[in-house]
């Protein structure tokens, strides 16, 4: 009988030893990993990159100081370019639109920009308008210049693939005066016009860059009718603000600029594909209507208020998927409110409409859903401004990326300017239901966690999905991060915390249905962990739910 005793004992060892160690309890990540995981490793570098800001650690940022990216592949690497921006500023003067460049989309190296000095045609051609409206010329050596948010894109102009970036510069003098912009100088008028040039290259490794000159400028409705009341005046001079280009051709070859912010709305110019300039003759920028003007300088396709001159959109971001163009837009001041959402349509023209059907076009009022937003997981400070995105679909592959900096709130460890520190964020977008009875309708969501390049360990079981989760409801509101709250996914298929009611999961699709609401779930790492780790994230939304769920697994 001892005997027996001794020989139960130790099977009942050995069987609980095997479910130790045999499988996670989680199943995160599988026992026996193939070989081509061993090149994958967890990013370590801090996301307070402050210690290593300054230009002679360039080669040490990785994503750090990435402002208003934008993603194209060519020859092997996918090259990002953006908005000349940098914690303390230590990247002026090393060149405008400064990139990285990277294999794997999770290390990158830092290249160089297009150009150093301020391409002559941009005085030329402020000073030329200025000429025809009457105006004084502003000495060369007096013009304020600002250089935002290029897009580039892989094209095949005459059998040849090349590197086109459409840029941005603003002049930031008064137009009545031609005084820089500051308050002691305001002279009763609105700020000078911002231009988008484009310039093309087959070495950017090389930072070899031809410049290709004008593409348009802002424009008004307003003819020269300039004047301002007061700097407290926000009707806006400029019906179209010519910044934040992005740039598609579509599946029948036609070539288009998307542009626009904060004035009016985004407008549609078509381009000649193998010039890359407006397809049609501009003519002068300004117009006694707006009929008048978008004729010749593009049709509207979107607006957060359709009576509003100053709004807070901009950063349009559009891809074609599946028969729609999907319109990705910045909401909000950059600071710490930078929020993304989405709209599509069938027609490159539009109208663009959000989930719940609102129509963008006509600017019937703020649209859904969301696709980023200020927000903080537990054990960190979390991230603010989180927007101006990139999307880009990975080469060779169905993935599709979201790609926008994200800032750390103010005071973050006690540094008073923490909320200029920029990391670069690469996010998989997850294609989500817009409700569990419109299985096919598919709408874009960014995923909570950064992308690690985890690799595809198989099937997500719903056993491992049991358990506690960070949940966050990702709703809109303005200036605030959304907090995390604790969800518990019970073994019998029901919620309780954060969510009540019952839970199901459809392993097949990767799609966990919380109540009535769809998300999708994948492995991402936890960034917010000490050490970080693989573990369970989920994204997705409903069409009526005005807001976005993001959830993490805690291990």
């Amino acid at each position: 009988m001892r005997l027996k005793l001794t020989y139960l004992l130790i099977l009942s060892v050995s069987i609980i030893t095997l479910s130790v160690v045999g499988c996670k309890d989680d199943d995160v990540e599988p026992n026996d990993k193939p070989d081509t995981d061993t090149k994958f490793t967890i990013p370590t570098y801090a996301d307070d990159y402050s210690s290593i800001a300054s230009w002679s650690n360039r080669n040490k940022w990785n994503l750090a100081n990435v402002h208003d990216p934008s993603v194209a592949y060519y020859k092997g690497y996918y090259y990002m370019y953006g908005t000349d921006a940098s914690y303390g500023n230590e990247a002026v003067g090393h060149g405008h639109f400064q990139g990285k460049r990277s294999t794997d989309l999770v290390n990158w190296e830092w290249v160089g920009g297009p150009f150093y000095d301020p391409p002559s045609w941009v005085a030329d051609s402020l000073n030329a308008i200025r000429s025809r409206m009457g105006l004084a010329a502003i000495a060369k050596d007096n013009i304020v210049y600002g250089y935002w948010a290029p897009v580039v894109r892989r094209v095949n102009v005459g059998g040849q693939e090349i590197l086109r970036m459409y840029y941005s510069i603003v002049i930031d003098n008064y137009i009545k005066t031609g005084k820089a912009n500051t308050s002691a100088n305001f002279d009763g008028s609105w700020t000078e016009r911002a231009f988008i040039g484009m310039c093309e290259s087959t070495d950017p490794a090389g930072a070899v860059w031809t410049d290709k000159g004008f593409v348009t400028c802002s424009s008004s409705d307003r003819g020269l009718n300039y004047s301002r009341s007061s700097l407290s005046d926000w009707s806006a001079y400029f019906y179209y603000n010519a910044i934040d280009p992005t740039y598609i051709v579509t599946p029948e070859g036609k070539h288009y600029l998307i542009h626009g912010s904060w004035h009016s709305g985004f407008a549609l110019l078509q381009l000649d594909a193998t010039t890359g300039k407006p397809l049609n003759k501009l003519g002068e920028p300004y117009a006694n209507s707006a009929s008048e003007l978008t004729a010749r300088y593009g049709v509207r396709i979107g607006t957060r208020t359709a009576s509003s001159r100053w709004q807070g959109s901009e950063a349009p971001e559009i891809i074609y998927k599946n028969g729609y163009y999907y319109l990705f837009m910045a909401y909000d001041a950059l600071d710490v409110p930078y929020n993304t959402r989405v709209v599509r349509s069938t027609n490159i023209e539009g109208p663009y409409l959000d989930i719940t059907g609102r129509n963008f076009t006509s600017g019937s009022g703020d649209c859904y859903p969301i696709v980023t937003h200020p927000y903080k997981f537990n054990l960190s400070y979390g991230w603010v401004g989180i927007s101006h995105c990139c999307v880009f679909q990975k080469e060779n592959t169905n993935e599709w990326f979201y790609m926008s900096q994200g800032r750390l709130p103010v005071n973050v460890g006690g540094n008073a300017y923490s909320n200029a520190i920029m990391m670069g964020h690469v996010r998989r977008l997850v294609w989500c239901p817009a409700s569990a009875s419109e299985p096919d309708n598919l709408w874009p969501i960014a995923l909570p966690e950064r992308y690690a390049a985890v690799p595809d360990w198989g099937t997500i079981t719903k056993d491992s999905l049991v358990g506690t989760w960070e949940h966050i409801n990702l709703k809109y509101n303005y200036g605030q991060q959304d907090g995390a709250t604790a969800l518990t996914l019970n073994a019998n298929g029901t919620m309780s915390g954060a969510l009540t009611g019952n839970w199901s999961y459809d392993a097949t699709k990767k799609q966990l249905t919380l109540g009535n609401v769809v998300v999708c779930v994948e492995r991402e790492v936890d960034w917010e962990a000490t050490p970080r780790h693989v573990t369970f994230v989920y994204a997705g939304t409903e069409k009526n739910l005005n807001a976005t769920y993001w959830g993490k697994k805690k291990k």
